[in-house]
């Protein structure tokens, strides 16, 4: 996986005709966060933040993958919304 093809993904997935699901933006934001920041060094949301919990755990649930693996099912994501 190539930094640039990752980059070419991230420019793609802003410029996507149909609004991707609640799941893939989340999937999408963790894997950008655990490809571009590594596994997540902050503890977790408290209170009623719903949507910052709903990150924190996305990305947390990621824990351990590489930086290339990350940037691999990243681009794999926005090519297959790309292609809806």
């Amino acid at each position: 996986m190539s930094q640039e093809a990752f980059e070419l993904a991230v420019k793609k997935s802003k410029e996507l005709t149909k609004m991707p699901s609640n799941d893939q933006l989340l999937s999408l934001y963790s894997l950008f966060k655990q490809a571009t920041e590594g596994d997540i060094q902050t503890e977790r949301p408290m209170g009623f933040d719903f949507k910052a919990m709903a990150k924190w755990d996305a990305w947390k649930k990621l824990e351990g993958t590489s930086s290339e693996a990350a940037m691999q099912q990243y681009v794999d994501l926005v090519n297959e919304l790309a292609n809806q």
